[in-house]
C-alpha cells in the first residue's frame, strides 16, 4: 500500500519468518510436527503506523475479505539474546540443523528460551529445495546459577 499512492515509498519488503512453538512442557520437538504451533511475520519499516496498518486491513477485506484476516496484527517484537545457524535445503530436512544449534547452545552453556525462529530468505516457488535458505534462530539465556 505504501509503495503505491499517495504516499509512495520506497523501500525493500522483508522476508517471512515465523515463530514456532508447542505446547507441550519441555518445549519444541522435532518428532511431533502436527503439534507445532505459529506465527507468520513481516518486518515493517518504522514508519508503518497504526493508521496504515488499520487502513490495509481494511483494503483487503473489501477486495477478497480472505479467512484469518482478523488474526492479523501489527505489533512490535523484541528477540533478545538468540543463537543462529543457516541451513541450505529443504525444510523438511532442517532438523540435523536444528539439532546442531541446540548442541551447540548446551555446549556454550546456555538454555533453550523462547520460541523457535526461523527466516525465509529464499522464494520456494522459484528456488529448487536443496538450495533454498533458511535462518533457523533460537533465543538463548543463561541458565540460573
Amino acid at each position: 500500500m505504501l509503495k503505491k499512492g499517495p504516499e509512495a515509498l520506497d523501500y525493500a519488503v522483508m522476508p517471512l519468518e515465523s515463530l514456532w512453538w508447542m505446547d507441550e512442557a519441555g518445549g519444541f520437538s522435532l518428532e511431533n510436527k502436527d503439534e507445532w504451533k505459529w506465527t507468520a511475520m513481516l518486518m515493517q519499516p518504522i514508519f508503518v503506523t497504526r493508521e496504515h496498518f488499520v487502513k490495509a486491513v481494511e483494503a483487503v477485506r473489501k477486495k477478497n475479505d480472505p479467512p484469518g484476516l482478523e488474526k492479523v496484527r501489527l505489533e512490535s517484537f523484541e528477540e533478545g539474546l538468540a543463537a543462529q545457524i543457516m541451513h541450505i535445503g529443504p525444510y523438511a530436512a532442517e532438523a540435523p540443523t536444528i539439532e546442531k544449534i541446540h548442541k551447540f547452545i548446551a555446549d556454550n552453556g546456555y538454555r533453550l528460551r523462547g520460541k523457535h525462529h526461523e527466516i525465509y530468505l529464499s522464494d520456494p516457488r522459484r528456488t529448487p529445495p536443496e538450495k533454498i535458505k533458511t535462518v533457523i534462530r533460537q533465543p538463548i539465556a543463561v541458565p540460573a546459577s
